[in-house]
This record gives C-alpha cells, structure tokens and sequence, in this order.
C-alpha cells in the first residue's frame, strides 16, 4: 500500500536542482475533500509564492519535493499579486471583491483606525489609492493556512497544522491539528470522516472537545521517523 503523504504548513519543500521555500497554504476542493495545489515560496517574500499542482509532489518520504526545476517552478503561476484597489475601507474590505479572491490590505494607510479614516474623509482629504494583495484561490476550492481554527461541537478546540493525503488521488485522510495551547498542547491527527465542513475561516469536526483531547499524538506528519 502506498505512505500517506504529509503537507505540513511550513514545511520545507526543494526542486529537483535546490530548496524552493516553504508550504504556506495548502488549496483544497472541500467537496471531494482532495487537495489540488499548495502554496510555496519564501517566507518574507510574497512575489516568490507559486501556485503548485498537487501532480507535481512528493511528500512520502516526509520531505516535500517538487518533480519540477527551479527555472520550472518559477513559471508556475503565481499564489498572489499586488493590485491597486481606489475603493477600499479602512477595516481593508474591498465595496467589491472579485470572486474566489482572497484580498489582505497592505497599505500601511489601511492600518488607520475607522475614526482617524473617517476623519480625514470630513476634511476632503483625497484617499489615495490603497495596495492590497489578492491571494488567488480556484472558485469552489478553499486554502487552508495555519491560523485557521478548527471547532468541536462544543466550541474551538485547536489551529490547523497540516493535512495528510492518499498519494493516488490525493484524498485528505486526516488533518493535522495542534489541540489546545500553542506551547502546552499536542498534535493529533484527526480523521477526516470526523470533519463536517472545511470552511474558508473554519473547519468543523463532528467530536467534542473531550473526544479530540483523548485522541492519540500521532507522528503521521513526519513517515520517515
């Protein structure tokens, strides 16, 4: 039987000829609970993040590796561009967004407080033109990133590490998922018949928190140990 593959948010990944960056997102079609692409780049440095067909790797072993080149990965698409939106609150909302666009402010003027915004608008001060980075994610599919928190039925019970998938069609077999605190809690894997809903701000589990605190730490994210 094939090894499970490990996408861990974070991980270091590598081409065929060198060291590419890092999982920063992993995008995945919630209906059919398969991965499609991860995120990979530099981790200070968003122009370097491409958008990489899940067919393109290789986690068996526990390392991320690319069947691609440098120069190859570099001509994939890219996870994100910086765009100028005339129209944008300080709260960093777009009036509207285009579809299937995630859409971060980056504008130091964006980190104005609602008041100081309003403010300067009383006193016809023109608003300039605001930057702002448009995360692309396939329409119908959601990325998950490590911030996002996880629920039990009986409220949040952890942050999301990771996914494991069946290397064939690249199936989620389980999500990797620090329950508890940062620095105190432990990582399990939690089966993917026990998630009801992979949302783009939350994932939903059918146990309660006392039954995902029993579950067992699992070292599934790193096969090779």
């Amino acid at each position: 039987m094939a090894r499970r593959m490990p996408f861990r948010i974070g991980a270091d990944v590598s081409c065929s000829d060198g060291a590419c960056g890092q999982v920063s997102r992993i995008i995945v079609d919630p209906d059919a609970q398969e991965v499609t692409q991860l995120v990979v780049g530099q981790k200070h440095r968003n122009d370097s993040r491409r958008l990489v067909p899940v067919d393109l790797v290789d986690a068996t072993t526990g390392q991320v590796r690319l069947g691609c080149t440098l120069a190859e990965f570099q001509a994939l698409q890219p996870a994100q561009e910086t765009e100028v939106v005339p129209d944008l609150d300080p709260t960093g909302h777009q009036h509207s967004q285009p579809p299937g666009m995630t859409v971060l402010p980056m504008s130091p003027a964006a980190w104005l407080s609602p008041a100081a915004w309003r403010d300067d608008r009383r006193r016809g001060r023109p608003q300039a033109p605001q930057q702002v980075t448009v995360a692309s994610v396939p329409s119908g599919q959601v990325d998950i990133r490590r911030e996002l928190a996880v629920c039990a039925t009986d409220g949040e019970v952890g942050q999301v590490q990771g996914l494991v998938v069946e290397p064939g069609g690249h199936h989620v077999t389980h999500v990797l998922l620090q329950e508890g605190h940062r620095w105190g809690g432990k990582e399990v894997a939690v089966p993917i018949g026990a998630v009801t809903k992979i949302g783009t701000l939350l994932i939903h589990l059918s146990l309660t928190k006392h039954q995902v605190k029993h579950l067992p730490s699992v070292d599934i994210a790193h096969p090779a140990r």
